[in-house]
């Protein structure tokens, strides 16, 4: 069974927020790439940093549990829901400035500022066209992405842009920070290991010639369609175990194989065997099932352990 928050305090946090962009027991698989995931007995779209901010400082002051919530990718919400209030960051304002900088709230969309920038010549977002995030998602986990091409052979990292960022700390205060501060590393940063929340960050972007940032694009994305299944067609959270050894987890995963095994309507991808695919109703339990079925195949066949590097957010069955 679900836990239990008090009604009391889930009305008092609901009436010191806009009753317009509040919801109760709203079911939160339309709100993720995987489409899975039960109701959350709060639903917040904050539409700005403030409004952000507000959520997060009424649930503390309630001491009612709170998920902040941007595109959905890398989680799997279980099939009881969430407890508590679910911040969708919907925060996507944004200012280009002369000399490069981009000022952007963290709700916005990766997908909304890399045509922005490349369409004024500035450079650095490029990069990461096609993978589905908000900006508080990229540097939270330090976005990156192993570029195809020969002569950009490495992996790209989005604290390269980053110059600062505006935080949300534990006590409520409202910090700027620099890159330095952020402690970016390979799948981290410092709100890893804090209760801060990013509301807003400084890019330092580059100037770069448009045909060449096209080509990246089309490039990348050339790339990104050959090695992961579509989302509109098979919504998945991306990868799901993280590598172990050197060796990437789809290439033991395959080795076992597991492509195109499924348990209910969950599915192992075809193209790539560290990706789980929805086929269509699929359940939080399903991949639950699959994810530890994987798991068992691999460490049978070459005693290594699988860890999942996907969020699992709530309750599950």
């Amino acid at each position: 069974m679900p836990s239990v928050i008090s009604s009391s305090a889930l009305d008092a946090v609901a009436s010191a927020l806009d009753p317009a962009h509040l919801r109760r027991d709203e079911p939160l698989a339309p709100f993720t790439t995987f489409r899975i995931g039960g109701p959350a007995d709060l639903l917040l779209e904050a539409t700005s940093a403030d409004e952000l901010g507000a959520g997060i400082t009424a649930a503390r002051a309630h001491g009612v549990p709170y998920f902040v919530l941007g595109l959905g990718a890398n989680i799997l919400v279980g099939d009881l829901g969430v407890r508590g209030l679910v911040i969708r960051n919907r925060a996507d304002h944004f200012e280009f400035h002369e000399d490069g900088r981009l000022w952007v709230e963290s709700g916005a969309t990766m997908q909304q500022l890399i045509p922005e920038a490349v369409k004024r010549n500035w450079s650095g977002l490029e990069h990461y066209v096609g993978i589905p995030s908000t900006v508080g998602g990229a540097v939270w986990q330090n976005l990156h992405f192993l570029s195809p091409a020969p002569e950009r052979d490495r992996t790209m990292f989005i604290a390269e842009a980053f110059e600062s960022g505006e935080l949300l700390t534990e006590s409520g205060e409202r910090i700027r920070v620099s890159r330095e501060e952020m402690r970016f590393a390979y799948d981290d940063s410092r709100l890893h290991h804090s209760r801060e929340v990013c509301l807003s960050v400084t890019f330092q972007l580059q100037r770069g010639d448009a045909f060449v940032m096209h080509r990246i694009i089309q490039e990348n994305l050339s790339w990104r369609g050959g090695k992961h299944p579509w989302l509109d067609w098979h919504p998945s959270a991306g990868s799901v175990f993280k590598k172990i050894e050197g060796v990437g987890a789809g290439r033991l995963v395959d080795q076992c194989g597991l492509k195109g095994f499924r348990v209910g309507n969950a599915q192992i991808s075809h193209i790539h065997a560290n990706i789980l695919v929805n086929l269509g109703g699929a359940t939080a339990k399903d991949v639950r099932d699959l994810i530890a079925h994987a798991q068992g195949a691999v460490q049978e066949k070459f005693s290594l352990h699988l860890e999942p590097e996907i969020g699992f957010i709530g309750e599950f069955a």
